[in-house]
């Protein structure tokens, strides 16, 4: 992915994410997929969202680390779009 921006929760302004270092929420793009990271609360885990940009197709993912959850994502939306399974 080519571009990348991490978002945190503002507990002083209620449903409002900002940029962090933290990581939390970390989205990534590039002209073809949309990826967005869900660390684990307790800084354990991933959880991935991978968007076809084109179809708005996607997958999501879990594993312990981010890479693992971003890879499983990614080979889920390009499976399930090449099998025709509506994601």
């Amino acid at each position: 992915m080519a571009r990348w921006t991490s978002f945190v929760a503002d507990a002083a302004r209620r449903g409002t994410l900002h940029a962090r270092p933290d990581h939390r929420c970390r989205v990534e793009h590039d002209a073809a997929t949309l990826l967005v990271h869900l660390s684990g609360e307790d800084g354990e885990g991933w959880t991935t969202l991978a968007v076809d940009r084109a179809t708005r197709r996607w997958s999501v993912a879990q594993a312990p680390t981010q890479l693992a959850a971003a890879t499983r994502a990614v080979d889920l939306l390009r499976r399930d779009h090449a099998g025709g399974t509506p994601g």
